[in-house]
């Protein structure tokens, strides 16, 4: 469309309290609002460029635009020509499984930061 694509990550939790009654409901649905609240955001922008709201969940739920652009990705990874192509019909699940494995990655460091540090951890987990 002859436009730069603009993109915004985001990751929330899915067990904070503000998400809980929605989440314990719907699965997505915290990252279904963020989603929402990122497009509300840059609505200004849409005009010139291609804008897309990434969504991730803590415990590993996606937002339906995430879900679209990580396969719209894919399909150009797959079978469009360029200096990315892979051809490889498995490219996509490798994108989506290095995007999961830097969600637990963050997670780990989240739940690290917040144990005191202590000799008498160290053989509790390697790093």
């Amino acid at each position: 469309m002859g436009r730069a694509l603009v993109w915004d990550a985001t990751c929330v939790d899915t067990l904070a309290a503000s998400h809980l009654p929605s989440t314990s409901q719907k699965a997505a649905a915290a990252a279904e609002s963020a989603q929402m609240l990122k497009r509300r955001k840059y609505s200004v922008i849409c005009n010139d460029y291609v804008f897309a709201a990434l969504a991730f969940e803590s415990l590993g739920p996606w937002s339906s635009d995430t879900k679209n652009f990580i396969n719209t990705v894919y399909v150009y990874i797959v079978t469009k020509i360029g200096p990315y192509v892979s051809g490889d019909p498995r490219a996509g699940a490798y994108l989506a499984q290095r995007l999961s494995l830097a969600i637990q990655r963050g997670n780990s460091a989240s739940i690290l930061g917040t144990m005191p540090i202590s000799e008498q951890l160290d053989g509790l987990y390697l790093l």
